[in-house]
């Protein structure tokens, strides 16, 4: 379950998002096309690194058996 502090704010984000007013800040035009271009690279390579290591992580190593006995009721033992 999610803490209380993270619940409120939630709830607060609309408050917070009601009282600014648009175009109050300096230089915050729509991105340029090589920037958002930029940005959306970026974003695909931070997501592809992510899938790698998440991968490589759950991949199942093979290990080669501890000794020569084949054990039926054992799994991953031969």
């Amino acid at each position: 379950m999610a803490p209380s502090g993270v619940i409120l704010l939630l709830l607060l984000l609309p408050v917070a998002a009601a009282g600014v007013t648009p175009g109050s800040c300096s230089g915050c035009g729509p991105l340029s096309l090589p920037i958002l271009a930029g940005l959306m690279a970026a974003d695909a390579v931070v997501s592809l690194l992510i899938i790698a290591v998440v991968f490589v992580c759950a991949c199942p190593r093979h290990r080669p058996p501890l000794d020569d006995k084949v054990y039926i009721n054992m799994l991953g033992r031969g």
